[in-house]
């Protein structure tokens, strides 16, 4: 198809939603050697929610949709196609995205899950907006959902204070006027996976009792190196992305980066002009919860009015794998 006729993907709705169980910082010193103040001060987290033992990332992921299609204006029947971000899916296989499609009753989507880790929803978004770039989907439900805290070792005090659960989703439609996505910019580097990694339950160490003993299957972090490449690689990307919209970072009306450390938010802010006053955090509140964190922070700046119409709005990622990627928006 020739470059003039691809369509631009606009932002239709938004919705988002958050497990009712609060764990807060002073429960977390009840159940690992660690302290409110040291939790605060290093991570800039208070709270936290949790799921439901009997709630996975596909009854939060279609709660999310179900909010962001209503917000849309849209019904589930005129959905083409879902895409679940997440790295906590319910099932090996069939993906979480399949399980959405038949809880809200979206009959006609094609359905797949995308594993970027932290960045899933950066990533997801971008493959939505090209799908409906080239005319083969109209309507399309990106949606980013974590059950985090099944992944978390709650006897790491390094890792657990971090992690929370939740799920965020937007409604992805051709554009009209000069609302849309702008830019993109993504990329990898596989050579440091063993930073930030799940070990156990893949078929390089497929789950066994000697596995589960050595608590392979928690999430495993090197919290000091993750802090550097994540600033160096959010900043990159965001400027990049801006590049290819053609704009600078004065032009952006706010940023959505990764909820995953105040530090390194602060430190994203202060190569970005130094102030924090254009940057969406809800971190104290929700923790790091994945691909479910630009959506869930996304929603609630649109529903309590920070962002408006007509706004430019630059979202950065990075997690596992390693992955990052920027997106410029116009609502």
């Amino acid at each position: 198809m020739k470059t003039e006729t691809m369509r631009s993907a606009a932002i239709a709705g938004t919705g988002s939603y958050l497990p009712e169980r609060v764990l807060t910082n002073a429960e977390l010193e009840r159940m690992v050697d660690t302290t409110d103040e040291w939790i605060r001060t290093r991570t800039g987290i208070s709270e936290r929610h949790l799921a439901r033992d009997d709630e996975a990332s596909s009854d939060m992921a279609a709660e999310a949709a179900r909010r962001a299609l209503a917000s849309a204006g849209v019904g589930a029947e005129t959905v083409d196609a879902i895409i679940v971000a997440t790295i906590t899916s319910d099932m090996f296989f069939p993906s979480t995205a399949c399980f959405v499609q038949q809880k809200i009753g979206a009959a006609k989507a094609f359905c797949f899950d995308v594993t970027a880790a932290c960045s899933g929803f950066v990533y997801a978004m971008e493959i939505a907006r090209n799908m409906i770039a080239v005319g083969s989907a109209e309507t399309v439900l990106v949606i980013g959902s974590e059950k985090l805290s099944c992944v978390t070792d709650w006897q790491d005090r390094a890792t657990c204070v971090l992690f929370g659960d939740g799920a965020g989703a937007v409604v992805l439609r051709p554009a009209s006027g000069q609302a849309g996505i702008k830019s993109c910019f993504m990329g990898s580097d596989g050579s440091l996976s063993d930073l930030l990694n799940i070990p156990g339950g893949g078929s390089r160490r497929p789950a066994s009792q000697e596995s589960v003993a050595a608590r392979l299957h928690y999430m495993k972090m090197s919290g000091n190196e993750v802090f550097k490449h994540a600033v160096r690689c959010m900043c990159e990307a965001g400027k990049r992305a801006l590049a290819r919209a053609g704009l600078t970072e004065k032009d952006v009306d706010w940023v959505i980066p990764h909820q995953a450390n105040m530090r390194i938010i602060q430190a994203i802010a202060s190569r970005f002009g130094g102030s924090m006053d254009k940057f969406i955090v809800n971190l104290d509140r929700v923790g790091n919860i994945s691909g479910a964190s630009i959506p869930v922070a996304l929603d609630e700046a649109v529903r309590d009015g920070r962002i408006k119409p007509g706004q430019t709005v630059l979202f950065v990622a990075f997690g596992g794998g390693f992955t990052w990627g920027a997106m410029v928006v116009k609502t």
